[in-house]
């Protein structure tokens, strides 16, 4: 199956490349921009904060507030669903089943994990139902491994990565990678292109990637490793062109 997973030429593409090219590959890094980690958890905290109070407006039947969550949600849902189903339009679709199965169920939320979290849930339950009635049959992952020669005992790459420390500035421009990025996913499996989109694109700690699509972490680690790893392969195999 031949999935389209839509890379924004912005800041998405500045950090899944950052996450990608700067070392060590650790599946439990998360290397978003430049923001410390303190700014990170506060500006998490801050959207936990903001989803709760819109969820008890739209307990309370507040269509405003249902509509600033599909707005804040739509584009990072639809590009989750998009990493495990074929089609843009099944990927809408899922979309608007979630947001079906979000207002019927919204009082059995309970507020145990994030309203991000909960929702992917849905979305990926959605998303594979889809997905398995699309296809006749699913196939298992063909698994590209990687030379286990290229890391060290740590799990760091071998070989310094200069190349790309120094040339990461002059090289990376957004609209000439992302597409590169986008075509990178798309020759991911589909279970690692959908931990690396978590992971890396939506942000997500490797517990709640866990939670959503109902794994273990060791399959989560080996998966964005693997995911990760490939993805290298192909952004080296484009700056060593030239």
């Amino acid at each position: 199956m031949v999935c389209n997973v839509s890379v924004g030429a912005g800041d998405s593409t500045t950090v899944l490349t950052r996450n990608i090219t700067t070392g060590p590959l650790s599946s439990d890094t998360h290397f978003m921009t430049g923001d410390s980690a303190a700014e990170r958890s506060g500006s998490r905290l801050q959207n936990v904060e903001a989803d709760a109070a819109l969820l008890d407006r739209l307990r309370e039947g507040d269509e405003a507030a249902f509509v600033t969550l599909v707005g804040r949600y739509h584009e990072p849902m639809v590009r989750l669903a998009r990493s495990i189903v074929a089609s843009q339009a099944i990927a809408e679709e899922a979309v608007q089943d979630t947001w079906i199965g979000v207002v019927r169920g919204i009082e059995g939320f309970e507020g145990r994990s994030s309203f991000k979290t909960w929702l992917f849930r849905i979305l990926v339950n959605r998303a594979r139902s889809a997905a398995a009635q699309e296809e006749r049959s699913v196939s298992a992952d063909v698994v590209s491994t990687v030379n286990p020669s290229r890391f060290d005992a740590t799990g760091q790459w071998a070989q310094p990565v200069d190349q790309w420390r120094t040339e990461f500035d002059d090289r990376l421009d957004a609209a000439i990678w992302a597409p590169i990025l986008k075509s990178a996913l798309e020759q991911l499996p589909s279970r690692q292109r959908t931990v690396v989109v978590l992971r890396d694109v939506e942000g997500l700690s490797s517990e709640e990637v866990c939670t959503v699509l109902g794994i273990t972490g060791g399959n989560q680690r080996i998966l964005l490793h693997r995911g990760r790893a490939r993805m290298r392969e192909i952004l080296d195999a484009e700056v060593l062109k030239d």
